[in-house]
């Protein structure tokens, strides 16, 4: 059998055939399941950001999620799927975010959904910028990690995928707090890169059926790309998801930090796959470029002139607006007031973690990039 790094299987919507045939045709080509023993227990960690029915391409899809069940519980372990979504870390949010992604479906086939909320602290003397932080601790009950991350596009990272999903393990309003305490992206991204070395998944799956574009990762719109994606790396995962939606490391801090780490390729081409991957690619797949150019010295007059004029920054379209304030409340750097029932972003304050854009209900916050930035990038 080839050794596959990445193994892409065609499946152009959720059927129950179909998803079920992809997923066992791509985690059987790279022996995915190989770890499972009689007895494990398998946390699944899909991207369960908020509440989104599954058409809305949010979130993992229950029917790819129940396909994967189906293989792990005939290997005899167990399985138990959770995620923190955004927002409050409390059991009723929780309640609520299964219900609307559908993953209450998965109880029949005697998958146990997470709801145990108490939070843990962790020491990782080996992380390059995280060496404490707090975590859902359901995790630790874990024998094994399985991400099964959502292809979308992403306000402040370019993109979420593989890497990115595994945020998910902090603790649902910790998150802005860490957004506060790496605001810069490529930090952050070392970050994400310091959480996936510590917990270590076995297995990535990349629900790329139908994924999202434009204003990702919850208020975009869905996008077909017809694929389920496979590997035992998160990295590699990513290479190949990066490739497929028309991007690359170039613009990707995730990518660019999992490859100065010695942790991904500089492309697909040092990968080996199953396929050709031009057959997936969708060459006009809206994601927003990563903030702004940073060509400049920090904190020389020149950086903060090119950085007002360049940086990506969220921005009110108010005619969406309804007032509901969660953006001010969500906001790590208390950089929203609302004034006259709308918001006004202190631009001092604002670090451009773009949780206001993440996690508006009503898409009223949009990244905003500037005209010059957008004319040097398509120069460059």
């Amino acid at each position: 059998m080839d050794n596959y790094d990445v193994y892409i299987a065609k499946c152009d919507d959720y059927d129950e055939s179909a998803v079920e045939k992809a997923i066992d045709e791509a985690i059987s080509a790279i022996n995915g399941l190989d770890f499972v023993k009689p007895g494990m227990r398998i946390i699944i960690k899909p991207n369960l950001v908020s509440f989104k029915r599954p058409d809305a391409a949010a979130t993992t899809h229950p029917a790819l999620l129940k396909a994967l069940c189906k293989k792990i519980l005939a290997l005899g372990a167990s399985v138990r799927v959770g995620d923190s979504p955004g927002g409050p870390h409390s059991l009723a949010v929780l309640n609520r975010v299964y219900s609307a992604t559908g993953m209450t479906e998965l109880k029949s086939l005697g998958v146990e959904l997470n709801r145990n909320m108490e939070q843990r602290m962790a020491h990782f003397e080996f992380g390059k910028v995280l060496q404490d932080f707090q975590y859902t601790a359901y995790i630790d009950d874990a024998d094994a990690i399985i991400d099964f991350c959502k292809l979308k596009s992403h306000g402040m990272l370019g993109m979420s995928a593989a890497v990115k999903n595994l945020f998910g393990v902090i603790p649902g309003l910790v998150k802005p707090e860490m957004h506060y305490q790496f605001p810069d992206e490529r930090v952050f991204s070392d970050m994400l890169i310091d959480l996936n070395e510590y917990f270590k998944p076995r297995l990535t799956i990349v629900d790329a059926v139908i994924g999202m574009e434009g204003n990702g990762p919850t208020m975009g719109e869905p996008r077909h790309i017809g694929a389920v994606i496979a590997s035992k790396s998160t990295y590699h995962a990513d290479v190949v998801c990066a490739e497929m939606i028309g991007m690359d490391m170039k613009g990707l801090p995730t990518l660019q930090a999992a490859f100065e780490r010695g942790l991904a390729p500089e492309s697909c081409a040092g990968l080996h796959l199953n396929c050709d991957l031009k057959d997936f690619i969708v060459d006009d797949f809206a994601a927003p470029p990563v903030r702004g150019l940073r060509f400049m010295r920090k904190g020389t007059l020149i950086h903060k002139i090119g950085n007002a004029a360049l940086a990506h920054k969220p921005k009110l379209q108010k005619k969406l607006c309804v007032g509901c304030a969660e953006c001010a409340r969500i906001c790590p750097a208390h950089a929203i007031e609302m004034q006259n029932k709308l918001p006004h972003i202190d631009r001092e304050k604002c670090i451009r973690c773009f949780c206001c854009q993440e996690f508006c209900p009503k898409a009223a916050m949009q990244v905003h990039r500037p005209i010059i930035a957008r004319v040097l990038n398509r120069i460059d």
